[in-house]
């Protein structure tokens, strides 16, 4: 077969929005499908609702609709755009499923467009486990003895039958939602019911446990002439149990026999041409290490999260071949790093993946993994061993560290640690790391842990070394061995008790210094600009004489810091290629566009710490660092470069400490006469009191240079302050807490650019729900809809005067409280790029990490031909829907509040904002109905407010049902209702009724600072039955806006 000549408009779906399981990678992956359809002279029709994305850029394909992913609407997209085709199997499972809805449908027939690459039947055989484990058994290959199941009294058939512990897997879902262990019937119960519910047919594999094995994957690749490539092998680390994106994973494969890896290649390749895949998969087994035995788990018909890993960890790019594939191309036709696709790449490095969990931010969620998805995103080290790339790893996933070493097991006892082992958890091979550093045998570790010796063996030559460099003192033979093996400069300065400063000194002053090796994978002499840095071999890195500027990147990704910062940092690189300079990229993220080789004049595949950034720089000797583009992880950056002599450009540190320095950022305020919410920095707890006594309750309290509104809480009273000060932070000289006066009003967001004479807002944000909810759990809308001409001229007035008084040059993000009285308040200025400049430039038309970026390498706003400081707003409604994943985060409180919860984010436009709003929120995943019933239960002070929003719902024809409470003072105002009792009078009521099925709104309050049990029962309830719920009374009023708008009424004929 060879390339398509009878097909010239393709069309492809995206994943939508980011939420844990499905993430960036997908960005990456459509952004690769686009250029390669693009490259081969197709025309491209994208559909995705994520606007934080490269793929939705507007020069990514030939049309791009952000539309919800719903049947509805791409069905109409496609009689309207009437493509060729389609290639399904590039967006995540939320593309594979859309893709399987509309041939069943028969929308494809109708519109005679066909699906390209692997078949519906083949993605059927799949992903239906019961006809993947019937191909299985005709092809001779063992599967994990399972059962399907519709119900749960077929549930509790089948787990008999196979007998307990079980495995619970439900059907097209992704990341493993729904799915777990189970030990017993009652277990079985609590899990079943809601993986029925997850599962979009209803089907759940009941499967027996195989808990502890060896978890193997290999990422594969076939053509339509049946020609099979294996990419690269995977070793978990952690064993069969924890969900592989869970998981540390290495490659290449490093504890089977070349005997066992062949079977399980040989296995692969084998069902990969029985399913007849076209283009890349990932084939999962599980493997007992001491027989041989192994088993298939499932396999992944599509491009997958492992897929960005994997092109990521061998260079080769699998997404763009897999579209290729997809147009009728052989491996053999496909050019790729100076040879063609058909080539399988060898590895002469080793990586690892590490998870970046969000229980850093979710505290009061379990930790415990298992079989569904917890993290929000990973980070990858490239190294010559596997120490040195696991301890790159884990100084790259910002959570403290730099080192296997965790402060938290230092006060545990030996047997506490083991007893802590006896379930997987998020830091559970820091805990093994302390095990080994207080003698324990590697052997003893393996029978609780189950993973591999080797592993283990690897990780206590890292704890040994630690004893070796605090005997040898500033020795630097030692020094030499320590970062050969991967020791930071922080941890080596930790145990010679130094500073960091002086490890790096005497290591440069010795010529210790790192070369960059290539990652090249198919050793064709071919320069790839992939480098990761060693203290072995030799440099590869070509320096050239042209003028360079790096841009660091993002990190990973975790609740607070997304893909949208990634958007901004490869929208730097294209512009500062553009603008003729050599451009670099540093990253760790193997998930984003940022991290591909081709997008950058350089990639450094490296951790984000002073130390590996200032490595790069004293070999590239740059003339420039941009730290404003890549969000938090980036700017915190800044001040340590700038202090060891690295030239920062755009916005400077000083600048920076203007903005994030409360005492600076208040003198400020105060010399431009803009006003903020009274407030206090405190060091102590009882300084905290005082300065709350002196506000004046509620208050909202923080730590300084915060991300995500990480622990930030409004607190009623003098004891919930006290609670969260000695429980919720770390207070003290280095780390003040801020206590500010919470004042209740409109919340309002900008973001503009400064080129420190002339600053441009090209849009003004208005915030949905009233402050006491972090902006990015708020829906967002531009332009503005209910605040004044006089509001907004102030806020342009004190964008200016903020841009041009901090001083800086380039992105800036400002966040403003406006009161009843249209007093406009500062809230906080961020002098970077923020999670809303996707939304805003997509919206307005104007690019803005473009625009910045040339500010930044010293072209003016009106150089630009932007003369304007506010252009004219648009009559078009653009909306931003936050997402929440709260249904694999077991233990996680729905309620929304200052700390910030979302994974991501949809858009939804229109001419009228209601249905903007209506499209968002049906692009984020929310089931809108306008019909069923409605539960109630408010605070006192709410009810007032919430009245007339009920009665809407009543008069709309909805039923009400409400707790004691409630339902008098809804009696009182002549609201017919049910009523239903709480929790606390031992009541199961409420549990009923959510899992009656005919809920189909849950409306919550609390009181400020105060989450009783009942609220926290009811908002665990809504999300395991996946009722939409709502928090803020503020979110039920547009809701209600839209059901207005998009409900037919019943009265009688004589009715008014």
């Amino acid at each position: 077969m060879s390339k398509r000549k009878d097909i010239k408009k393709i069309m492809i779906i995206g994943s939508g929005p980011i939420v844990i399981g499905q993430a960036a990678e997908f960005d990456y992956a459509g952004t690769q499908a686009c250029l390669a359809l693009k490259e081969e002279g197709y025309k491209v029709v994208l559909v995705n609702s994520n606007p934080a994305t490269i793929m939705t850029d507007v020069k990514m394909a030939d049309k791009v609709y952000m539309e919800p992913l719903t049947l509805e609407y791409v069905a109409k997209i496609i009689r309207y755009e009437r493509p060729d085709a389609i290639i399904p199997g590039i967006g995540g499972q939320t593309g594979l499923n859309m893709a399987m809805q509309l041939e069943k449908k028969g929308i494809l027939k109708e519109c005679g467009v066909e699906l390209l690459g692997t078949s519906s039947k083949s993605i059927q055989l799949a992903e239906d486990r019961e006809l993947f484990k019937e191909l299985c058994e005709s092809i001779n290959e063992p599967v994990i003895p399972s059962k399907i199941s519709y119900n749960l009294d077929e549930m509790k058939k089948a787990a008999n039958e196979i007998g307990y512990p079980v495995v619970l897997r439900p059907a097209f879902t992704l990341g493993g939602t729904g799915g777990g262990f189970a030990y017993n019937e009652k277990e079985l119960i609590e899990l079943g019911e809601n993986a029925l519910i997850q599962s979009p047919v209803h089907q759940v594999l009941i499967e027996k446990s195989v808990k502890g094995y060896k978890e193997i994957e290999f990422e594969m690749m076939r053509d339509c002439n049946d020609k099979v490539i294996t990419i690269c092998g995977m070793e978990n680390i952690d064993p069969v149990g924890v969900h592989t994106g869970d998981s540390i994973v290495v490659a290449p494969i490093m504890t089977l026999s070349k005997k066992d890896e062949n079977m399980l290649i040989k296995s692969a390749t084998k069902l990969i041409k029985a399913l007849k895949i076209a283009g890349g998969c990932n084939v999962q087994f599980a493997l007992n290490p001491k027989t041989s035995e192994y088993y298939l788990i499932e396999v992944n018909p599509r491009v997958s999260r492992s897929s960005a890993l994997a092109s990521k960890a061998s260079g080769y790019p699998i997404a763009k071949v897999t579209t290729k594939i997809a147009v009728g191309m052989s491996l053999s036709e496909i050019k790729i790093a100076n040879t063609n696709a058909a080539k399988a790449p060898s590895l002469d490095y080793v990586v690892a993946k590490l998870p970046r969990f969000p229980f850093d931010k979710f505290t009061s969620a379990s930790n415990t993994l298992g079989t569904q998805m917890k993290a929000t995103g990973e980070v990858m080290g490239i190294g010559s061993s596997l120490s040195e790339c696991l301890l790159k790893s884990v100084r790259s996933l910002e959570i403290g560290v730099s080192h296997f070493h965790l402060k938290k097991f230092d006060s545990y006892k030996t047997q506490e640690i083991y007893e802590y082992l006896k379930n997987f958890k998020d830091d559970g091979i820091f805990a093994i790391a302390e095990l080994l550093r207080r003698g324990e045998t590697t052997a003893k570790i393996h029978k609780i842990s189950m993973i591999t010796e080797f592993f283990l063996k690897e990780l206590k030559k890292i704890i040994d070394f630690e004893k070796v460099l605090a005997k040898k003192h500033n020795d630097i033979k030692t020094l030499k061995e320590a970062k050969i093996i991967g020791f930071s400069d922080k941890y080596i300065a930790k145990i010679w008790k130094i500073k960091e400063e002086e490890v790096f000194k005497l290591r440069k002053e010795n010529k210790i210094m790192p070369v960059y090796r290539m990652a090249d994978t198919f050793h064709t002499n071919a320069y790839i600009p992939y480098f990761y840095s060693s203290y072995e071999g030799t440099n590869k890195s070509k320096l050239t004489k042209k003028k360079k500027i790096v841009v660091l990147g993002a990190g990973p990704i975790r609740i607070g810091q997304g893909v949208e910062f990634d958007y901004s940092t490869v929208h730097a690189v294209q512009t500062i290629k553009h603008a003729g300079y050599e451009a670099i990229i540093i990253n760790n993220n193997p998930e984003t566009v940022s991290t591909d080789y081709t997008t950058a004049d350089k990639l450094y595949f490296e951790p984000l710490t002073p130390e590996d950034v200032l490595n790069i720089i004293e070999f590239e000797k740059p003339d420039g660092v941009i730290a404003s583009l890549g969000g938090q992880t980036a700017i915190n950056l800044a001040d340590p470069l700038q202090k060891r002599g690295v030239k920062i450009i755009g916005t400077s540190v000083e600048a920076i400490d203007r903005a994030e320095n409360r005492d600076l950022f208040e003198k400020l305020l105060i010399s431009l006469n803009i006003p903020q919410p009274k407030g206090l920095a405190t060091t102590k707890i009882s300084e905290g009191v005082a300065a709350a006594k002196k506000i004046g309750y509620p208050v909202l309290v923080r730590p300084s240079f915060v991300l995500g509104g990480r622990a930030m809480q409004i607190v009623a009273d003098e004891k919930g302050l006290k609670h969260y000060l000695k429980t919720a932070v770390e207070i003290n000289e280095d780390k003040p807490v801020l206590v500010d006066k919470y004042i209740t009003g409109k919340e309002v967001e900008v973001d503009a650019i400064c080129d420190g004479r002339d600053v441009f807002v090209p849009g003004i944000m208005e915030l949905v729900e009233k402050t006491g909810i972090h902006s990015g759990d708020s829906i967002s809308v531009y332009p503005s809809f209910s605040i004044s001409q006089k509001v907004k001229g102030t806020i342009l007035q004190y964008t200016k005067k903020l841009g041009l008084g901090i001083g800086i040059i380039g992105l800036f993000n400002i966040q403003f409280i406006v009161d009843k009285n249209e007093k406009v308040y500062i809230i906080e200025v961020n002098p970077r790029s923020s999670r809303t400049v996707p939304f805003l430039s997509k919206s307005t038309g104007y690019s803005l990490a473009d625009i910045a970026t040339e500010v930044i390498l010293g072209k003016s706003l009106k150089e630009q031909g932007i003369f304007e400081m506010y252009p004219e707003e648009k009559e078009r409604r653009y909306v931003k829907v936050p997402v929440f994943s709260f249904n694999k985060i077991h233990g996680l409180d729905a309620y929304l509040s200052p700390e910030m919860k979302s994974t991501g984010e949809a858009i939804g436009y229109d001419d009228k904002l209601n249905r903007a709003f209506y499209k968002a929120m049906q692009a984020s995943g929310m089931k809108l109905q306008n019909y069923g019933t409605v539960f109630v239960t408010v605070t006192k002070k709410d009810r007032e407010e919430a009245l007339p929003l009920i009665r809407r719902f009543y008069n709309l024809g909805f039923n009400i049902v409400a707790t004691p409470g409630t339902s008098a003072f809804l009696n009182q105002h002549k609201i017919h209702n049910k009523v239903v009792n709480k929790f606390k009078d031992g009541s199961e009521d409420i549990t009923k009724l959510l899992h009656s099925g005919f809920v189909s709104y849950v409306i919550n309050t609390s009181e400020v600072g105060r989450n009783g049990m009942d609220g926290i029962k009811i908002r665990a309830l809504s999300i395991e039955t996946n009722t939409p719920l709502f928090t803020s009374l503020d979110t039920v009023r547009v809701v209600l806006d839209v059901l207005d708008e998009t409900t037919l009424r019943v009265s009688t004929i004589d009715a008014k």
